[in-house]
């Protein structure tokens, strides 16, 4: 992969107008989905607003690669909700503060790289189901308030908001075949928006969800007590908190090095997106971390540099503070139908032509990934889960390979050539290759195609000498690598096995 592109590094050219256009587009879809996670969790909806542009302004000048959009992110929020009700804002302030900290440490430790343990199967199964959530996430836009009830939308209402959808995908899908010069999502909204504003069409607009008018961020010291009760209650949402933005942010990090054929930053992401929830939690934010959604929308209006998501954080302050009242005007749909197209980009639709070549235990991960992100709206657990099922495969196909060829020489000496990896899964096929009873009094175990990886397998060993022992027969291990030998001589003092000169066991290293 080549560099990635940088905003201040002037040796590459950055297309200025390309750059603006997409931070528009972008800020355009952050603000009702930002505003709608807010009013889900129980906050006040500026507080969306606030953690659009401070995230996004931290993560988009500091962040670990160019063309990644981040904000008040549905992943985070949603671990903040029980919070929210039980202690209250305060003590979300402080929790988000917290995981912002604790982001910066894996980051400082450059623990970032451990995403690397994830496997394309997961992958495959992270991004169908978000975007599925994506998709489906836009459906709450065809319901509406009736008597105090949420129903769906029927007669014109429904019909005027499903012909804007399509309007606004047909735009986006048809436009790039005719110019590139203006992203298709901004001419889409720009579109629609004069479509019901100069005929007067009645349709579900951002003022629907919030309003969006409000002033500059005010500086906010969290009123709770500084002590360990405190901060009981608040470090498991702290970490969960931290654990899913830096999931989220990683595997879009990793998402958008293969859509650029670029190389990010893990460890300087980690860093920017904890300072930018440090500051949200002093500054009125409800935190966030990376937004796929948006980010495609970005890489998709042609971004590859970070002015884009510049140009939307502060796109979004200024519709704060002073362009609330046209942007509250904007119909819903427009922006539906851009969320349509970005979940249709999102869907791995190469894993369908592959799926056939997949071994079946990749395709039942990939499904487990899918269904627990789209049910539980849970990232991070599903990337979790999908990563245990993925090692626990491993594992048995791994302790599937342990093999043992046998053969007597002229000596009379009995010889096992061990084959394949020796670990907890392989230890009891292992142990089942030796015939303790019917052997000969020396046997050689010939660990050359082999390797002795953990405790498990030291102790298989040592069980192995016992057997040997009681029958009073003299067991020699051979080609031994030097690490495997470091095990064994630490291993002196847990199973009591001396491996040199054990008169009990009468194990010798070759």
């Amino acid at each position: 992969m080549k560099k990635v592109f940088n905003l201040f590094d002037f040796s590459q050219k950055v297309n200025f107008r390309t750059e603006i256009l997409a931070g528009l587009t972008v800020a355009m879809t952050m603000i009702p989905e930002s505003l709608s996670f807010a009013i889900l969790a129980g906050f006040p909806p500026l507080m969306g607003l606030y953690a659009a542009f401070i995230a996004g302004l931290v993560t988009a000048i500091f962040g670990g690669r160019p063309g990644m959009i981040s904000g008040g992110a549905g992943a985070t929020v949603i671990v903040l909700i029980a919070l929210m009700k039980s202690h209250g804002l305060e003590f979300v302030f402080a929790a988000v503060i917290l995981a912002g900290i604790l982001q910066i440490v894996v980051g400082i430790f450059k623990l970032g790289k451990f995403i690397r343990l994830v496997p394309q199967p997961v992958m495959f199964g992270f991004v169908n189901g978000l975007a599925i959530i994506i998709f489906m996430s836009q459906l709450e836009q065809f319901k509406t308030i009736v008597n105090g009830k949420m129903t769906w939308l029927s007669g014109n209402p429904l019909y005027i908001m499903l012909g804007l959808v399509l309007l606004t995908i047909t735009i986006i899908v048809f436009l790039p075949k005719l110019s590139k010069a203006i992203p298709a999502s901004l001419v889409a909204i720009i579109v629609v928006f004069a479509l019901v504003f100069f005929f007067g069409i009645e349709t579900k607009t951002v003022r629907d969800i919030a309003s969006v008018s409000g002033g500059f961020p005010p500086f906010h010291l969290p009123n709770i007590p500084l002590d360990f009760e405190m901060l009981q209650v608040i470090f498991p949402y702290a970490l969960i908190m931290a654990a899913v933005g830096l999931t989220e942010g990683l595997l879009t990090l990793n998402l958008v090095d293969e859509i650029t054929e670029t190389k990010g930053d893990g460890n300087r992401e980690c860093i920017a997106q904890g300072g930018s929830n440090i500051l949200n939690g002093f500054f009125f934010g409800m935190g966030g971390c990376p937004m796929i959604a948006q980010t495609l929308v970005n890489l998709s209006a042609g971004s590859r540099a970070r002015l884009s998501g510049i140009i939307a954080a502060f796109t979004i302050l200024l519709i704060i503070l002073f362009g609330a009242p046209i942007i509250e005007r904007v119909p819903m749909a427009a922006l539906v139908g851009v969320m349509v197209m970005v979940a249709i980009g999102t869907f791995e639709w190469a894993s369908f032509r592959i799926i056939n070549k997949m071994p079946k235990h990749d395709i039942f991960v990939g499904i487990v990934v899918a269904v627990i992100t789209i049910l539980l709206h849970n990232l991070a657990l599903a990337v979790l889960i999908g990563v245990i099922i993925s090692a626990l495969v491993f594992a048995w196909e791994s302790a599937k390979r342990i093999r043992a060829k046998k053969y007597i020489d002229a000596a009379g000496v009995k010889h096992y050539e061990i084959y394949g990896p020796l670990f907890f899964a392989s230890t009891t096929a292992f142990l089942e290759k030796f015939d303790v009873a019917n052997d000969p009094a020396e046997v050689i175990i010939d660990f050359k195609e082999s390797k002795i990886t953990d405790m498990s397998a030291i102790d298989a060993v040592n069980k192995l000498t016992e057997r040997y022992a009681k029958v009073n027969k003299v067991v020699h291990l051979r080609h031994l690598s030097s690490d495997c030998k470091t095990l064994l001589k630490n291993a002196d003092q847990v199973i009591d096995v001396n491996i040199f000169e054990d008169p009990t066991y009468k194990v010798l290293i070759d």
